[in-house]
């Protein structure tokens, strides 16, 4: 079954402006399932809960936990290390990215950006995770 008729194909989007979100939301609803977390703390309290999307996608700056900051509790964790996770994030610093990705980002991706790129790097990172027939 291609990504595109399922919908069990999860995402969690941990991003804090609701202008963002609703883009996302919007770009994002047809093809995936979609839940919205403000900032880290909550994504991660989302997870502990049981919720385990099939991508993360976060923004680097977030309130009460940065995207960096979920990612270095995710990757230490045994139980959710797997998850894959993308940064998409309006900070353009090259060391920023280099952090993230050493932390264990699987992608990096700058705000603004080309709704048709995020796509394919979607696709990218969750066939490279195992969860799609590309």
């Amino acid at each position: 079954m291609n990504q595109q008729n399922n919908p069990k194909i999860h995402i969690l989007l941990v991003e804090d402006d609701e202008f963002m979100q609703a883009i996302l939301e919007e770009i994002l609803q047809t093809k995936y399932r979609i839940d919205i977390r403000p900032d880290g703390m909550t994504a991660l309290t989302f997870l502990q809960n049981g919720n385990l999307p099939d991508l993360i996608i976060s923004d680097l700056n977030t309130p009460n936990m940065s995207g960096l900051e979920l990612i270095e509790q995710l990757k230490t964790s045994d139980f959710f290390s797997s998850l894959p996770i993308m940064i998409l994030s309006g900070e353009e610093s090259s060391d920023k990215r280099i952090k993230c990705l050493e932390a264990g980002a699987d992608d990096f991706m700058v705000k603004p950006f080309n709704p048709a790129e995020l796509e394919a790097r979607i696709k990218m990172v969750l066939r490279r995770a195992g969860k799609s027939n590309f």
